[in-house]
């Protein structure tokens, strides 16, 4: 039960970062920078405290490998930012769903690791559902934002299949290193000193949202099984839209709502399968 309570609340606080982003009248880089900044020093503090009697030198040590994790989750964290900018909040939460879809793709060209026909004809539904979703976003200014949300879910399904590829990767502190990446560039590129007092209260808000959904989502995951975790997760599309609806009068064209709801379904069904495979254990 506490597993399912920490990924569910995982979902939900992740949720709220569609709403801080658009609340925030700074741009995309300053966002990054101050998120980099304190989600960075919460997760440092996060590893610190669970490392136990393991030697901080290990705890904290990356790699080449470790590197290239944590650079492919800024670049996926910053098209994650843009694409709240550009575009309806919902829309990025329903393709950012469709990451195990990608994921089994990148997995098949880069470890040859054959995906089960129910997970190809699921993923082919939800590039259905994103076509749809982009399609609407043709005729209202709305598609660099849909693309970026495209880009980011990609960078994201690339960021799972390299946490299975290097599986000796510390993978808490190379998110927490891809947030300090992130504090450096957006340094050099933002304008993080020049804020208002509201942004700078929204900003810690995000920074911190930030670290405690990673944190949640990481101590949740390690008490139930991954497509219960999968299922859980969906929590986090009807909390974004209806706290974009509530708080920011933002509701989707009836296209976009259409996609979502095949991308929905599809994500819903393919995890409920696997979950009741899970428990009679004979997932393959």
């Amino acid at each position: 039960m506490t597993g399912i309570v920490l990924v569910a609340l995982s979902a939900v606080v992740f949720s709220v970062s569609g709403v801080l982003t658009k609340m925030i009248e700074a741009d995309g880089w300053t966002i990054a920078c101050w998120r980099g900044l304190i989600g960075g020093l919460a997760v440092i503090a996060y590893v610190e405290y669970r490392r136990g009697d393991t030697p901080r030198s290990h705890a904290f040590r990356l790699g080449l490998r470790g590197w290239i994790l944590a650079s492919v989750g800024s670049v996926a964290s910053i098209a994650f930012i843009y694409a709240f900018k550009l575009t309806y909040v919902a829309n990025v939460a329903v393709i950012y769903a469709t990451a195990p879809f990608f994921a089994a793709g990148l997995a098949w060209l880069a470890m040859r690791e054959v995906a089960k026909g129910r997970t190809l004809f699921a993923g082919a539904l939800s590039l259905l559902g994103v076509a749809i979703i982009v399609s609407g976003g043709l005729g209202v200014g709305k598609l660099p934002g849909d693309l970026l949300a495209v880009a980011m879910t990609v960078g994201n399904a690339a960021y799972i299949v390299l946490i299975r590829k290097f599986a000796d990767v510390p993978v808490v502190w190379a998110g927490g290193a891809s947030a300090l990446q992130l504090f450096l560039v957006g340094a050099l590129i933002g304008t993080p000193f020049d804020v208002s007092a509201q942004d700078a209260a929204l900003l810690i808000l995000f920074g911190v949202t930030f670290a405690a959904a990673v944190i949640l989502w990481t101590e949740g995951t390690r008490l139930i099984p991954s497509a219960q975790s999968a299922i859980l997760g969906t929590v986090e599309i009807p909390c974004a839209t209806l706290l974009a609806w509530v708080i920011l009068k933002e509701f989707p064209p009836i296209v976009a709502v259409l996609g979502g709801l095949v991308i929905m379904l599809t994500v819903l069904w393919h995890a409920a399968i696997d979950y009741q495979q899970e428990k009679r254990g004979d997932l393959q």
